[in-house]
C-alpha cells in the first residue's frame, strides 16, 4: 500500500532520527562521533521492514507467483508494515525525509496542500546546498568479505549484503562535507555490518540525511524515485508525476468532470489523471507540435501497458491530445469543469517578458471556457509577480482560494487553486 501512494518520491523506513543532534566544532570529532553512532543505532527492526520490502518486490517481479506463504507471513506483514508507518510518521517535521511525510499525509488522504509541499521537497534534496554531491560516493574501503550478520541475511543464505551509504545534508554550520561523513559512517556501518561497499550494484540503500540539527538514519525502500511513472519521452520541462497528482488532487476531481490542460508539454498531468481518475474526461492540448508528438506518444506506451494489464477487454483511456492555440481554444464557451496546467515559467520555455502578454490572455481564455460558479483551475508558475498581477486584473473571473508553494527542480514555485466567479 504504501508503495502505491501517488505524491511520494522516495521512501524509506527510518532507523532513527536525532531532532536537536550537537555536532563537535572540530571536523575529526565530528565525523568520529558519526561513526561511533553506528554501534547504537537500533537496526534490527527497519531491516526487518527492508527485507519484507525486498521480499514483495521479488513476488512482484516473478508475476505474483502465489499469495502470501501463509497466515503467519500475513500478520508478520500487518505487523511490520505498521512498523514502517510508524517509523514514517516519526519524521514529520523532517525536510530531507519528505517522502515519509507524504507517506503519512496520502495514507489519511487529507492535506493535499503538505503532500505538494512534500512532493516537491525531495527535489531540494537535488538541488540545496550541497546536496547534489552527497548522492556521491562513499569511498569505504573494499573491506573484508564475511557473512552478514545481524539478522541481515534472508533465509538464512550466507549471501554477503553489498550497500552503500547516501548522504543529503543541508545547512551552513556543518565542519565537514556529504561526501566526508558518507565515507565515514559507510566505514563504520561496513565494520557493523561486514557487509562491502558497492556504489552502483548495492542491496541496501542505507540514507543520512543531515538538515541543520537534525539527523535521520534510514534504509531505502525505492530504488528510483516513484516520480518516473508513465512518462517515456520526457521534454526540457517534464513535469514530475508526483507534483501533477497533488495538483489534480487539489482541484477535487468528480465523476463526468471535463479537465483540460491547455498547455500540457508531455502530458504529465492529462495521463496522471486518466490513470487515477478514469471516470473523468481529459482534453489535453499545446501550441508545440513537438510537445503534442511526445505528449502522444507518452499516451501510446500508457495505452500499451494498460492493454496487458486487462487483457484485449481495455477500452484505452478517456484522454484526447490536441494542437491548438492557448489564447484561442476551440471549445465551447462555460463547458469545461476542471483546468489544471503547469504555465511556462519564462524560462527554459517562453521569456518573463512575454509572460507579461501571456499570462492575462490564458486566464481571460480559461475563465471563457471554465463553468461558471462551479469551475475551477489549478495553475503552477515560478513567474509569481507576473501571475500575481495579471490575476489582479481578473477578479470578475477568478477568485483565488488557495496558494502552495512548491519546490520544482530547485525553484521556488506556486500552484494557485482559482475559483471560477
Amino acid at each position: 500500500q504504501v508503495h502505491r501512494l501517488r505524491s511520494v518520491d522516495n521512501l524509506f523506513v527510518v532507523v532513527q532520527e536525532f531532532k536537536d543532534y550537537q555536532f563537535k566544532e572540530n571536523k575529526e570529532d565530528a565525523l568520529k562521533d558519526l561513526e561511533d553512532l553506528v554501534k547504537k543505532l537500533p537496526w534490527t527492526d527497519p531491516l526487518k521492514v527492508w527485507e519484507l520490502n525486498n521480499s514483495l518486490k521479488k513476488k512482484k517481479t516473478k508475476r505474483k507467483k502465489h499469495n502470501l506463504q501463509s497466515t503467519t507471513s500475513k500478520e508478520k506483514l500487518s505487523g511490520d508494515g505498521e512498523e514502517e508507518g510508524t517509523d514514517q510518521k516519526d519524521t514529520g517535521k523532517q525536510e530531507d525525509c519528505a517522502q515519509n511525510t507524504a507517506g503519512e499525509e496520502a495514507a489519511s488522504g487529507q492535506d493535499i496542500e503538505k503532500i505538494q509541499e512534500v512532493a516537491s521537497q525531495n527535489d531540494e534534496e537535488e538541488e540545496d546546498n550541497e546536496q547534489s554531491d552527497a548522492k556521491d560516493e562513499l569511498q569505504a574501503g573494499s573491506g573484508s568479505e564475511t557473512k552478514a550478520g545481524d539478522g541481515a541475511t534472508s533465509e538464512g543464505e550466507a549471501k554477503v549484503l553489498k550497500f552503500r551509504v547516501t548522504c543529503n545534508r543541508a545547512g551552513d554550520k556543518h565542519c565537514f562535507t556529504s561526501n566526508e561523513a558518507a565515507r565515514d559512517f559507510g566505514g563504520a556501518v561496513q565494520e557493523h555490518f561486514q557487509w562491502k561497499a558497492d556504489m552502483t550494484n548495492f542491496d541496501v540503500e542505507v540514507l543520512l540525511n543531515i538538515h541543520n540539527n537534525e539527523v535521520v538514519v534510514g534504509i531505502a525502500l525505492t530504488e528510483e524515485s516513484l516520480h518516473r511513472r508513465n512518462i517515456t519521452h520526457f521534454g526540457p520541462t517534464t513535469l514530475r508525476s508526483t507534483l501533477a497528482y497533488g495538483m489534480l488532487r487539489l482541484c477535487d476531481p468528480q465523476p463526468t468532470d471535463i479537465i483540460v490542460d491547455p498547455m500540457c508539454g508531455t502530458g504529465a498531468i492529462p495521463i496522471e489523471g486518466a490513470t487515477e481518475w478514469p471516470s473523468c474526461y481529459h482534453i489535453a492540448g499545446d501550441n508545440n507540435p513537438q510537445a503534442v508528438k511526445r505528449a502522444a506518444n507518452n499516451i501510446g506506451s500508457l495505452l500499451k501497458k494498460s492493454e496487458k494489464q486487462e487483457s484485449s477487454t481495455s477500452s484505452g483511456i478517456p484522454l484526447d491530445i490536441i494542437q491548438w492555440d492557448i489564447c484561442n481554444l476551440p471549445l465551447r464557451t462555460g463547458s469545461v469543469d476542471i483546468i489544471v496546467t503547469d504555465m511556462p515559467f519564462g524560462k527554459r520555455i517562453g521569456s518573463k517578458k512575454k509572460n507579461w502578454d501571456l499570462y492575462p490572455s490564458c486566464l481571460m481564455e480559461m475563465g471563457r471556457i471554465c463553468t461558471p460558479g462551479t469551475g475551477r483551475a489549478v495553475l503552477l508558475t515560478q513567474d509569481k509577480k507576473c501571475f500575481v498581477k495579471a490575476l489582479s486584473r481578473m477578479g470578475h473571473i477568478w477568485r483565488k482560494s488557495q496558494t502552495v508553494w512548491v519546490n520544482v527542480g530547485g525553484l521556488h514555485a506556486a500552484v494557485y487553486l482559482l475559483k471560477r466567479t
